[in-house]
């Protein structure tokens, strides 16, 4: 004989609660009556600045050279030394042209050195701070 489900008899269920508590954590801005007074003073110091400042300088010479040359051996600029040379060409008519170096500038560059002082002023701030309540009077040390 089969049994039927729905001929079961099924007891009274107890059901039980779970409960969980939860925390909720957050912030809120509360006067309190109390302040902050804030000094700030400026304070200068005078600073002397002691450098040496260099500075080039070129010195430019006119040197005669009339030296005839050929078209295709004029000079090129070089140096000799600290000199920079460069040759001044000219065409000269002869029975034949030809190239005749007419003079070089010879620039020499000189480093001078001289000392530099100036007297200059730094400021820096001070800043002190002063706690009082809310009448505005500060508290009592």
């Amino acid at each position: 004989m089969a049994v039927n489900p729905e001929d079961q008899v099924v007891p009274d269920v107890i059901r039980v609660p779970v409960i969980a508590e939860q925390l909720a954590v957050g912030t809120r801005t509360v006067d309190t009556g109390r302040g902050v007074r804030v000094h700030k003073t400026v304070l200068e110091q005078p600073v002397t600045i002691d450098e040496r400042l260099a500075r080039d300088e070129v010195e430019v010479r006119h040197v005669p050279v009339d030296r005839i040359v050929g078209p295709d051996e004029a000079p090129a600029n070089r140096y000799e030394g600290d000199t920079l040379i460069v040759p001044i060409l000219e065409e000269v008519l002869v029975v034949e042209r030809r190239v005749r170096i007419k003079e070089e500038l010879h620039i020499t560059r000189i480093r001078r050195e001289e000392r530099y002082q100036e007297e200059v002023v730094l400021k820096a701030e001070q800043v002190s701070v002063e706690r009082f309540d809310d009448s505005g009077t500060p508290p009592l040390k």
